[in-house]
Protein backbone atom coordinates (compact mmCIF):
# COMPACT_ATOMS: atom_id res chain seq x y z
CA UNK A 1 0.00 0.00 0.00
CA UNK A 2 1.41 3.32 -0.56
CA UNK A 3 0.59 6.44 -0.86
CA UNK A 4 -0.29 6.93 -3.95
CA UNK A 5 -3.18 4.20 -3.62
CA UNK A 6 -5.09 5.41 -0.68
CA UNK A 7 -5.25 8.65 1.74
CA UNK A 8 -3.67 8.61 5.28
CA UNK A 9 -7.28 9.39 6.31
CA UNK A 10 -8.60 5.84 4.54
CA UNK A 11 -5.57 3.79 6.11
CA UNK A 12 -6.05 5.18 9.66
CA UNK A 13 -9.55 4.11 9.09
CA UNK A 14 -8.91 1.07 7.51
CA UNK A 15 -6.38 -0.06 10.48
CA UNK A 16 -8.85 1.18 13.14
CA UNK A 17 -11.70 -1.67 11.80
CA UNK A 18 -9.12 -3.79 11.36
CA UNK A 19 -7.96 -3.45 15.59
CA UNK A 20 -11.62 -3.09 15.97
CA UNK A 21 -12.56 -6.53 14.61
CA UNK A 22 -9.68 -7.81 16.62
CA UNK A 23 -9.81 -7.03 19.89
CA UNK A 24 -11.48 -9.31 22.67
CA UNK A 25 -11.62 -6.75 24.91
CA UNK A 26 -10.22 -9.11 27.37
CA UNK A 27 -8.54 -5.92 29.11
CA UNK A 28 -5.25 -7.28 29.84
CA UNK A 29 -3.46 -4.87 28.01
CA UNK A 30 -4.93 -2.43 30.72
CA UNK A 31 -4.06 -4.87 33.53
CA UNK A 32 -0.24 -4.57 32.62
CA UNK A 33 -0.95 -0.53 31.81
CA UNK A 34 1.86 1.14 34.34
CA UNK A 35 -0.35 4.60 33.82
CA UNK A 36 -3.49 3.25 34.26
CA UNK A 37 -3.17 3.71 38.23
CA UNK A 38 -2.14 7.58 38.24
CA UNK A 39 -5.51 8.47 36.38
CA UNK A 40 -9.49 8.04 36.23
CA UNK A 41 -9.55 4.75 34.30
CA UNK A 42 -7.70 3.51 37.62
CA UNK A 43 -11.96 3.05 38.75
CA UNK A 44 -12.91 1.45 36.12
CA UNK A 45 -12.68 -2.52 35.10
CA UNK A 46 -9.83 -2.61 32.32
CA UNK A 47 -12.49 -4.77 30.10
CA UNK A 48 -14.43 -1.26 30.50
CA UNK A 49 -11.53 0.45 29.69
CA UNK A 50 -10.57 -1.20 26.43
CA UNK A 51 -13.96 -1.52 25.38
CA UNK A 52 -14.21 1.97 25.41
CA UNK A 53 -11.50 2.63 22.91
CA UNK A 54 -12.38 -0.13 20.66
CA UNK A 55 -15.76 1.38 20.57
CA UNK A 56 -14.53 4.78 19.59
CA UNK A 57 -12.45 3.48 16.98
CA UNK A 58 -15.48 3.01 15.13
CA UNK A 59 -17.88 5.45 16.44
CA UNK A 60 -18.50 8.84 14.81
CA UNK A 61 -18.59 10.56 18.60
CA UNK A 62 -16.43 11.85 20.83
CA UNK A 63 -15.03 9.35 23.12
CA UNK A 64 -15.84 8.51 26.41
CA UNK A 65 -13.92 9.27 29.98
CA UNK A 66 -11.95 6.17 30.38
CA UNK A 67 -11.22 5.54 26.91
CA UNK A 68 -10.49 9.03 26.68
CA UNK A 69 -8.11 9.10 29.68
CA UNK A 70 -5.89 6.06 29.01
CA UNK A 71 -5.76 7.10 25.48
CA UNK A 72 -4.49 10.87 26.32
CA UNK A 73 -2.04 9.33 29.51
CA UNK A 74 -0.55 6.59 27.38
CA UNK A 75 3.24 6.80 27.38
CA UNK A 76 3.90 4.76 25.11
CA UNK A 77 6.21 2.05 27.31
CA UNK A 78 5.10 -0.98 25.40
CA UNK A 79 4.34 -2.88 28.40
CA UNK A 80 0.55 -3.60 26.56
CA UNK A 81 2.07 -5.62 23.47
CA UNK A 82 3.05 -8.89 24.70
CA UNK A 83 0.34 -9.02 27.15
CA UNK A 84 -2.03 -9.19 24.30
CA UNK A 85 -3.40 -12.69 23.24
CA UNK A 86 -4.55 -11.32 20.09
CA UNK A 87 -1.17 -10.64 19.07
CA UNK A 88 -2.42 -7.37 18.09
CA UNK A 89 -0.53 -3.94 18.91
CA UNK A 90 -2.48 -2.10 21.79
CA UNK A 91 -0.33 0.99 21.80
CA UNK A 92 -0.81 1.15 18.07
CA UNK A 93 -4.33 1.19 18.66
CA UNK A 94 -4.23 4.04 21.22
CA UNK A 95 -2.03 6.38 18.68
CA UNK A 96 -4.41 5.58 16.09
CA UNK A 97 -7.89 6.34 18.54
CA UNK A 98 -6.20 9.87 19.87
CA UNK A 99 -5.32 10.85 16.23
CA UNK A 100 -9.01 10.21 15.54
CA UNK A 101 -9.71 12.03 19.09
CA UNK A 102 -7.42 14.99 17.74
CA UNK A 103 -9.89 15.39 14.48
CA UNK A 104 -13.02 15.22 16.44
CA UNK A 105 -11.70 17.60 19.30
CA UNK A 106 -9.04 19.75 17.72
CA UNK A 107 -7.36 20.42 21.16
CA UNK A 108 -4.13 21.34 20.06
CA UNK A 109 -4.72 24.02 16.95
CA UNK A 110 -0.98 25.59 15.61
CA UNK A 111 0.79 23.05 17.29
CA UNK A 112 3.13 22.88 15.00
CA UNK A 113 3.93 26.43 14.10
CA UNK A 114 4.46 27.28 17.99
CA UNK A 115 7.22 23.88 17.80
CA UNK A 116 9.28 25.75 14.92
CA UNK A 117 9.15 28.63 16.37
CA UNK A 118 10.26 27.37 19.93
CA UNK A 119 12.74 24.98 18.02
CA UNK A 120 14.46 27.76 15.93
CA UNK A 121 14.66 29.91 18.54
CA UNK A 122 16.61 27.26 20.81
CA UNK A 123 18.64 26.17 17.94
CA UNK A 124 19.72 30.08 17.43
CA UNK A 125 20.97 30.14 21.18
CA UNK A 126 23.44 27.18 21.00
CA UNK A 127 24.97 27.27 17.32
CA UNK A 128 27.22 29.41 14.83
CA UNK A 129 25.14 30.10 11.64
CA UNK A 130 27.21 27.49 9.84
CA UNK A 131 26.22 24.51 12.12
CA UNK A 132 22.74 26.14 12.45
CA UNK A 133 22.51 25.58 8.73
CA UNK A 134 23.24 22.47 8.40
CA UNK A 135 20.27 21.22 10.94
CA UNK A 136 18.08 23.41 9.27
CA UNK A 137 18.77 23.58 5.80
CA UNK A 138 18.06 20.62 3.57
CA UNK A 139 21.02 19.56 1.16
CA UNK A 140 21.10 19.27 -2.32
CA UNK A 141 20.31 15.72 -3.34
CA UNK A 142 23.04 13.07 -4.05
CA UNK A 143 23.37 9.51 -3.83
CA UNK A 144 24.68 8.52 -0.32
CA UNK A 145 24.36 5.04 1.32
CA UNK A 146 23.06 6.55 4.44
CA UNK A 147 20.66 9.89 5.48
CA UNK A 148 20.84 10.50 9.07
CA UNK A 149 17.47 11.78 9.95
CA UNK A 150 16.97 14.08 13.20
CA UNK A 151 13.53 14.97 13.53
CA UNK A 152 12.40 18.02 14.96
CA UNK A 153 12.51 18.18 18.56
CA UNK A 154 16.26 16.55 18.66
CA UNK A 155 17.13 20.05 17.26
CA UNK A 156 16.64 21.31 20.68
CA UNK A 157 20.12 19.49 22.07
CA UNK A 158 21.97 20.33 19.14
CA UNK A 159 25.57 19.11 20.70
CA UNK A 160 23.60 14.85 20.32
CA UNK A 161 23.79 15.51 16.80
CA UNK A 162 26.93 16.47 16.36
CA UNK A 163 28.49 14.17 18.64
CA UNK A 164 26.58 11.59 16.40
CA UNK A 165 28.10 12.84 12.93
CA UNK A 166 31.50 12.57 14.64
CA UNK A 167 30.90 9.29 15.06
CA UNK A 168 29.29 8.28 11.54
CA UNK A 169 32.64 10.55 10.42
CA UNK A 170 34.60 8.26 12.39
CA UNK A 171 33.70 4.53 10.89
CA UNK A 172 34.23 6.84 7.44
CA UNK A 173 30.59 6.90 6.60
CA UNK A 174 29.26 8.88 3.53
CA UNK A 175 26.03 10.32 4.67
CA UNK A 176 23.83 13.54 4.65
CA UNK A 177 21.84 15.02 6.99
CA UNK A 178 17.94 15.16 7.57
CA UNK A 179 16.30 17.15 10.00
CA UNK A 180 14.13 20.15 11.18
CA UNK A 181 10.65 21.13 10.94
CA UNK A 182 10.64 21.26 7.11
CA UNK A 183 11.65 17.77 7.27
CA UNK A 184 8.91 16.38 10.13
CA UNK A 185 7.71 13.03 10.39
CA UNK A 186 4.29 14.23 10.37
CA UNK A 187 3.03 13.00 13.67
CA UNK A 188 2.32 16.33 15.13
CA UNK A 189 -0.46 17.41 11.97
CA UNK A 190 -1.73 13.62 12.41
CA UNK A 191 -1.75 12.61 15.84
CA UNK A 192 -2.03 15.79 18.09
CA UNK A 193 -3.32 18.90 15.94
CA UNK A 194 -6.35 16.37 13.72
CA UNK A 195 -5.07 17.52 10.51
CA UNK A 196 -4.59 14.25 8.74
CA UNK A 197 -4.07 15.40 5.57
CA UNK A 198 -2.08 17.79 6.00
CA UNK A 199 0.37 14.49 8.05
CA UNK A 200 -0.16 12.57 4.84
CA UNK A 201 1.64 15.85 2.86
CA UNK A 202 4.10 16.41 5.73
CA UNK A 203 5.05 12.63 5.61
CA UNK A 204 5.05 12.20 1.67
CA UNK A 205 7.10 15.30 1.62
CA UNK A 206 10.23 13.70 4.42
CA UNK A 207 10.01 10.66 2.86
CA UNK A 208 10.49 12.12 -0.59
CA UNK A 209 13.23 13.97 0.68
CA UNK A 210 14.89 10.53 1.95
CA UNK A 211 14.54 8.89 -1.74
CA UNK A 212 16.19 12.23 -3.14
CA UNK A 213 19.10 10.40 -2.07
CA UNK A 214 18.54 7.01 -3.12
CA UNK A 215 20.14 5.67 0.60
CA UNK A 216 20.45 2.31 1.23
CA UNK A 217 19.74 3.37 5.28
CA UNK A 218 18.10 5.99 7.22
CA UNK A 219 19.03 6.16 10.22
CA UNK A 220 16.96 8.06 12.86
CA UNK A 221 17.29 9.83 16.09
CA UNK A 222 13.97 10.68 17.91
CA UNK A 223 11.95 8.05 19.22
CA UNK A 224 8.75 9.83 18.25
CA UNK A 225 9.67 9.81 14.62
CA UNK A 226 10.54 6.00 14.97
CA UNK A 227 6.93 4.79 16.37
CA UNK A 228 5.27 7.19 13.94
CA UNK A 229 7.28 5.87 11.08
CA UNK A 230 8.02 2.46 11.90
CA UNK A 231 5.11 1.52 13.85
CA UNK A 232 2.00 4.00 13.71
CA UNK A 233 2.67 3.78 9.97
CA UNK A 234 3.45 0.21 9.75
CA UNK A 235 2.77 -0.97 5.89
CA UNK A 236 1.19 2.25 4.46
CA UNK A 237 3.97 3.20 2.34
CA UNK A 238 6.78 1.15 0.70
CA UNK A 239 10.09 2.41 0.35
CA UNK A 240 13.69 1.53 -1.16
CA UNK A 241 15.77 1.95 2.03
CA UNK A 242 15.94 0.28 5.87
CA UNK A 243 14.35 2.71 8.67
CA UNK A 244 16.41 1.93 11.19
CA UNK A 245 18.22 3.30 14.26
CA UNK A 246 21.58 5.35 14.57
CA UNK A 247 22.60 3.17 17.54
CA UNK A 248 22.05 -0.06 15.16
CA UNK A 249 24.30 0.84 13.11
CA UNK A 250 26.35 1.80 15.39
CA UNK A 251 26.23 -1.63 17.37
CA UNK A 252 26.61 -3.17 13.57
CA UNK A 253 29.89 -2.16 12.88
CA UNK A 254 31.10 -1.96 16.71
CA UNK A 255 34.01 -3.78 15.83
CA UNK A 256 35.01 -1.09 13.56
CA UNK A 257 34.36 1.26 15.96
CA UNK A 258 36.08 -0.46 18.95
CA UNK A 259 39.63 -0.07 16.93
CA UNK A 260 39.38 3.59 16.83
CA UNK A 261 38.82 4.13 20.53
CA UNK A 262 42.06 5.29 21.78
CA UNK A 263 41.28 7.34 25.35
CA UNK A 264 40.28 5.20 28.39
CA UNK A 265 37.05 6.63 29.80
CA UNK A 266 37.69 6.23 33.73
CA UNK A 267 33.92 7.04 34.59
CA UNK A 268 31.54 4.86 36.83
CA UNK A 269 27.90 5.76 34.99
CA UNK A 270 24.43 4.43 35.41
CA UNK A 271 22.55 4.60 31.89
CA UNK A 272 19.09 5.95 31.63
CA UNK A 273 16.50 3.75 29.04
CA UNK A 274 13.09 3.07 28.65
CA UNK A 275 11.55 0.17 27.90
CA UNK A 276 9.16 1.46 25.38
CA UNK A 277 12.11 1.15 23.08
CA UNK A 278 14.03 -1.53 24.90
CA UNK A 279 16.60 -2.18 21.67
CA UNK A 280 17.54 1.60 21.81
CA UNK A 281 18.61 0.97 25.72
CA UNK A 282 20.25 -2.57 25.17
CA UNK A 283 22.09 -1.23 21.89
CA UNK A 284 23.09 2.14 24.11
CA UNK A 285 24.66 -0.86 26.94
CA UNK A 286 26.61 -2.24 24.34
CA UNK A 287 28.25 0.78 22.91
CA UNK A 288 29.10 1.85 26.53
CA UNK A 289 30.36 -1.34 27.67
CA UNK A 290 33.06 -1.57 24.39
CA UNK A 291 34.29 1.95 25.85
CA UNK A 292 37.93 1.33 27.47
CA UNK A 293 37.94 2.07 31.12
CA UNK A 294 34.62 2.55 31.50
CA UNK A 295 32.39 0.96 33.82
CA UNK A 296 28.59 0.82 33.55
CA UNK A 297 27.52 -0.13 36.84
CA UNK A 298 23.75 -0.34 35.86
CA UNK A 299 20.93 0.15 33.78
CA UNK A 300 18.15 1.69 34.85
CA UNK A 301 14.95 0.80 33.36
CA UNK A 302 11.63 3.95 33.48
CA UNK A 303 8.26 3.27 31.82
CA UNK A 304 7.47 5.12 28.52
CA UNK A 305 9.21 5.68 24.90
CA UNK A 306 10.87 8.48 26.08
CA UNK A 307 11.30 11.87 28.85
CA UNK A 308 8.80 14.37 27.58
CA UNK A 309 5.79 15.57 26.81
CA UNK A 310 4.91 12.85 24.62
CA UNK A 311 6.39 10.19 26.41
CA UNK A 312 6.57 9.46 30.18
CA UNK A 313 5.66 13.76 30.73
CA UNK A 314 1.98 12.16 29.81
CA UNK A 315 1.79 10.06 33.63
CA UNK A 316 3.55 12.88 35.37
CA UNK A 317 3.06 11.34 38.63
CA UNK A 318 4.50 8.14 37.28
CA UNK A 319 7.31 9.88 36.00
CA UNK A 320 7.92 12.04 38.97
CA UNK A 321 8.00 8.41 41.22
CA UNK A 322 10.11 7.23 38.37
CA UNK A 323 12.81 10.18 37.96
CA UNK A 324 13.10 10.12 41.64
CA UNK A 325 14.14 6.89 41.81
CA UNK A 326 16.51 6.79 39.00
CA UNK A 327 18.35 9.89 40.41
CA UNK A 328 18.33 8.39 44.00
CA UNK A 329 19.82 5.00 42.20
CA UNK A 330 22.92 6.93 40.68
CA UNK A 331 23.36 9.14 44.29
CA UNK A 332 23.56 5.36 46.24
CA UNK A 333 26.43 3.45 43.49
CA UNK A 334 28.30 7.00 43.90
CA UNK A 335 28.33 6.90 40.10
CA UNK A 336 30.45 10.10 38.06
CA UNK A 337 27.79 10.13 35.45
CA UNK A 338 24.01 9.72 34.50
CA UNK A 339 24.17 8.76 30.55
CA UNK A 340 20.91 9.99 29.15
CA UNK A 341 19.50 8.23 26.25
CA UNK A 342 17.40 10.65 24.17
CA UNK A 343 16.89 14.27 23.44
CA UNK A 344 14.00 14.54 25.93
CA UNK A 345 15.86 12.35 28.44
CA UNK A 346 18.83 14.56 28.53
CA UNK A 347 16.83 17.93 28.92
CA UNK A 348 14.96 16.73 31.31
CA UNK A 349 17.62 15.57 33.59
CA UNK A 350 19.92 18.00 33.00
CA UNK A 351 19.07 20.60 36.12
CA UNK A 352 20.20 17.29 38.56
CA UNK A 353 24.13 18.33 37.59
CA UNK A 354 23.23 20.96 39.99
CA UNK A 355 23.63 19.70 42.95
CA UNK A 356 27.19 18.49 41.99
CA UNK A 357 27.44 14.95 43.02
CA UNK A 358 27.31 13.50 39.15
CA UNK A 359 27.75 14.78 35.86
CA UNK A 360 24.34 14.51 33.16
CA UNK A 361 26.11 13.69 29.85
CA UNK A 362 24.84 11.82 26.71
CA UNK A 363 26.11 8.38 25.60
CA UNK A 364 27.28 9.93 22.20
CA UNK A 365 29.53 12.36 24.69
CA UNK A 366 31.07 9.22 26.03
CA UNK A 367 31.64 7.37 22.53
CA UNK A 368 33.48 10.93 21.10
CA UNK A 369 35.40 11.15 23.82
CA UNK A 370 36.54 7.39 23.72
CA UNK A 371 37.35 8.32 19.94
CA UNK A 372 40.14 10.90 20.95
CA UNK A 373 37.48 13.56 20.09
CA UNK A 374 36.20 16.91 21.57
CA UNK A 375 32.12 16.09 22.32
CA UNK A 376 30.57 18.96 21.15
CA UNK A 377 29.39 22.12 23.67
CA UNK A 378 26.68 21.00 25.22
CA UNK A 379 25.46 24.88 25.89
CA UNK A 380 21.75 23.75 26.33
CA UNK A 381 23.44 22.16 29.81
CA UNK A 382 25.44 25.79 30.59
CA UNK A 383 22.28 28.02 29.72
CA UNK A 384 19.75 25.78 31.80
CA UNK A 385 22.58 25.28 35.29
CA UNK A 386 22.52 29.07 35.01
CA UNK A 387 18.65 29.58 36.00
CA UNK A 388 18.31 32.77 35.18
CA UNK A 389 16.76 34.12 31.78
CA UNK A 390 18.69 37.60 31.92
CA UNK A 391 22.21 35.53 32.30
CA UNK A 392 20.50 32.84 29.90
CA UNK A 393 19.87 36.02 27.18
CA UNK A 394 23.10 37.74 27.76
CA UNK A 395 24.74 34.54 27.53
CA UNK A 396 23.34 33.54 24.10
CA UNK A 397 23.48 36.67 22.66
CA UNK A 398 26.57 36.72 20.21
CA UNK A 399 24.81 33.53 18.99
CA UNK A 400 21.24 34.61 18.69
CA UNK A 401 22.33 38.12 16.79
CA UNK A 402 24.81 35.42 14.29
CA UNK A 403 21.98 34.07 13.14
CA UNK A 404 20.20 37.13 12.92
CA UNK A 405 17.90 37.49 15.99
CA UNK A 406 18.47 40.61 17.19
CA UNK A 407 18.60 41.16 21.06
CA UNK A 408 16.80 44.84 21.84
CA UNK A 409 14.48 45.86 24.88
CA UNK A 410 11.34 44.67 22.50
CA UNK A 411 12.81 41.04 22.46
CA UNK A 412 14.17 40.80 25.69
CA UNK A 413 10.53 41.90 26.61
CA UNK A 414 8.80 39.81 24.53
CA UNK A 415 11.15 36.76 24.60
CA UNK A 416 13.07 36.20 27.89
CA UNK A 417 10.11 35.01 30.11
CA UNK A 418 9.56 32.93 27.95
CA UNK A 419 13.00 30.95 28.10
CA UNK A 420 13.07 31.47 31.48
CA UNK A 421 9.65 29.38 31.73
CA UNK A 422 10.23 27.25 29.19
CA UNK A 423 10.51 23.25 30.11
CA UNK A 424 13.83 22.91 28.71
CA UNK A 425 15.17 25.15 31.29
CA UNK A 426 13.03 24.09 34.25
CA UNK A 427 14.65 20.49 33.64
CA UNK A 428 10.86 19.27 32.59
CA UNK A 429 10.98 19.15 28.78
CA UNK A 430 7.92 19.42 27.05
CA UNK A 431 8.85 18.09 23.78
CA UNK A 432 5.96 19.79 21.79
CA UNK A 433 6.29 22.99 24.04
CA UNK A 434 3.18 23.84 25.98
CA UNK A 435 1.45 20.65 24.37
CA UNK A 436 -1.11 20.61 26.82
Amino acid sequence: MSMGETSLADYFAGEMRGLAEACTRCGKCVEVCPVIPFGEAARSPPRDVVSGVVDFLTAAGPSGAEAGTWMSTCNGCGACIPACPEGINPRRMLMLAASKAATIESRTPDLFRRMSRAIKLMVAMQLLPAEFRRLFVPPRPRNVPIVFYLGCNALRTPHVLFNSMQLLDALDVDYEVVGGPSSCCGVIAAKWEGEVAVGERVTGNTIARFEGFSPEKVLNWCPTCALHLGETLSGYRKTGFDFDHLTAYLVANLDRLRTRFVRPVAKRVVLHAHVGCADIGANVAQLLAAIPGLDLIATEWESGYTCGGSGCGKSPELAAHEHAALLEAVRDTGADVLVTLYHGCHSVFLGAEKEGRFEVLNFTDLLVEALGGTPHEDRLKKLRLMDDWQMIVEDARPFLEANGLAVDGAWLAKYGPQIFASAEFRGEMECFGNRE
